[in-house]
């Protein structure tokens, strides 16, 4: 068991957490969850001993394996990668180590002898002998194919080095894993295997990730930090967010009776038990579900943004359509012979292995970028919003946001400062917030700021890629309801895919060998044996 007691840590008058006292339990998986800056990944490296708190104590039980993602990926520059990922289970590594030693010996007593059978008998309680092709098989799993599994670290990339430092966490299977955003620079069959991994995982998980259907799949308790405290809820990431509306909702409702609250909150508590997850955990999560106190849901202090897309006038039917294009970049062909039609109110995510090839069909589709070749026509009443993948270019100048905004504006009504506050107002630049200069701003504010100008343009087209990134848990969900709600068409492509699943009602992959263009739902794009099949034969 993980526990702590009265954990106090402060950074100046900034206070984190204020007399924390919690318990992790094994068998459960634990979503730490809270606003930016409310110090998740500092909590994370409280518990495994990385920082020490001003107050207070983190307790173990005895004999207990704490393993953690790492997040310096130099760390191990020198060291082969299946040796990186055997380190992780520190008891059998310094074993093996001992033995090589040991077998070394040119002056081998009977000394060594005996300590080499007590190394050997402890080994094998360790499944020692199937260490090596466990690490192989976790590999190769997340996408570290078994001809890197003798290079050194360094001469990895950087997401390949993520995934071998996922691996050391994971290996031997530690008691008690604590995990800082697992899934950044997973691919999808990856993320798909560490979900699984860790619905079957017996033992203590803390997991800190702003992917929600990751959340969502593996987690059966939200750890909630707010108000310098954690409070743990029973549940996944969407139980916790909808109850915490839900009572929030019923905080202003003055008129509703207590005893109708009460009544309100159990219906929802018994929907949303019945209907929990897919996941192998739901049956345990209904019955934690069920037993379940009303008093325990309490609204969140977040605030999230307003985002609303609007459209000024609404497009006709004919949209876009392209025909024969082509698009290369620096001399690699990206796709060819591309024939889409799109038509208006479809909301179509782009997928696939890489990236670039939908960031470089947007371009080309917004003008930005020429084709190598084909046409492309849009309706006459379209009117285009566009998100760019890299921002960069939008805040080099030194305007405070008021006057980065205004930018924007199509006549002197919208220019009002008035006006333009509304709308930063939305995204959370109230006040002093909205005269900051938008050059200093951090990523999750740059795209905040970018969507305020989409609001503001109120465009029939939305033409977005990766909107998500760089965005908290907050921003996420408040996008990904504007997004829902908004009546125009929208293109996008996202790494998030409960984002994807919940906007998307036609899905688009574009391979080497041909398109797979499908009007259904991303998790039903995944799972159709028939869409596996012919995505088998375009790669």
């Amino acid at each position: 068991m993980l526990s702590t007691n009265g954990i106090t840590l402060a950074y100046g008058q900034r206070v984190l957490f204020q007399d924390v006292s919690i318990k992790f339990l094994p068998g459960n998986c634990y979503g730490l969850i809270g606003a930016n800056g409310t110090g998740k990944s500092t909590f994370v490296k409280i518990l495994s001993g990385e920082i020490a708190p001003d107050f207070g104590d983190v307790i173990v039980t005895p004999g207990q394996r704490i393993a953690v993602l790492k997040q310096n990926q130099f760390e191990f520059d020198d060291v082969e990668v299946l040796k990186t990922v055997l380190m992780g289970n520190k008891p059998l590594y310094a074993i093996m180590q001992e033995k090589d030693a040991l077998y070394a010996k040119e002056d081998f007593s009977d000394e060594d002898g005996m300590r080499a059978s007590e190394l050997e008998t402890r080994f094998a309680e360790l499944n020692g002998w199937d260490a090596e092709s466990q690490a192989g098989e976790m590999l190769e799993a997340l996408g570290v194919k078994a001809e890197l599994h003798q290079s050194n670290m360094r001469d990895l990339e950087a997401g390949m080095k993520v995934r071998v430092l996922l691996a050391q966490a994971l290996a031997g299977s530690p008691d008690i894993l604590l995990l800082d955003e697992p899934t950044n620079n997973l691919d999808l069959p990856s993320i798909m295997w560490l979900e699984e991994f860790l619905c079957e995982f017996k033992n203590t998980v803390v997991v800190v990730s702003h992917d929600r259907h990751f959340l969502d799949k593996v987690c059966t308790h939200v750890a909630d930090i707010d108000f310098s405290k954690i409070t743990l809820y029973t549940g996944n990431y969407s139980f916790w967010y909808q109850a915490s509306q839900l009572a929030l909702k019923q905080k202003y409702d003055k008129n509703k009776k207590s005893e109708d609250k009460i009544k309100e909150l159990k219906s929802f508590i018994e929907r949303f038990s019945a209907n929990a997850s897919k996941s192998r955990q739901a049956t345990s999560r209904k019955k934690m579900l069920s037993k379940l106190n009303i008093e325990e849901i309490k609204p969140t202090s977040r605030k999230y943004p307003h985002i609303v897309f609007t459209e000024e006038r609404e497009a006709g039917k004919d949209l876009l359509q392209t025909t024969g294009l082509s698009g290369s970049l620096e001399g690699r062909l990206l796709f060819n012979h591309l024939d889409l039609t799109i038509t208006k109110g479809e909301k179509v995510a782009f997928v696939g292995r890489d990236g670039a090839i939908a960031t470089h069909l947007f371009q080309i589709l917004v003008g930005e970028k020429p084709s190598t070749g084909g046409e492309m026509r849009w309706g006459v009443t379209t009117s285009r919003g566009y998100f760019p993948k890299d921002n960069a270019e939008y805040f080099k100048e030194k305007l405070t946001l008021i006057n980065w905004l205004r930018q924007w504006a199509k006549n002197d009504a919208e220019r009002d400062e008035e006006h333009v506050r509304g709308f930063l107002g939305r995204m959370l630049f109230s006040g002093e917030e909205a005269t900051k200069l938008a050059p200093v701003l951090s990523g999750g504010e740059k795209v905040r700021c970018m969507l305020a100008r989409m609001m503001m343009q109120r465009n029939n087209v939305l033409v977005l890629d990766e909107p998500t990134n760089h965005l908290d848990l907050e921003s996420i969900t408040a996008l990904n309801e504007g997004l829902i709600n908004y009546k125009g068409t929208v293109l996008f492509t996202s790494q998030d895919r409960e984002f994807v699943n919940t906007v998307a009602t036609r899905i688009i992959e574009i391979t080497p060998k041909g398109i797979l263009d499908k009007v259904m739902t991303y998790d039903d794009f995944l799972e159709s044996p028939a869409v596996a099949a012919e995505r088998a034969a375009l790669y």
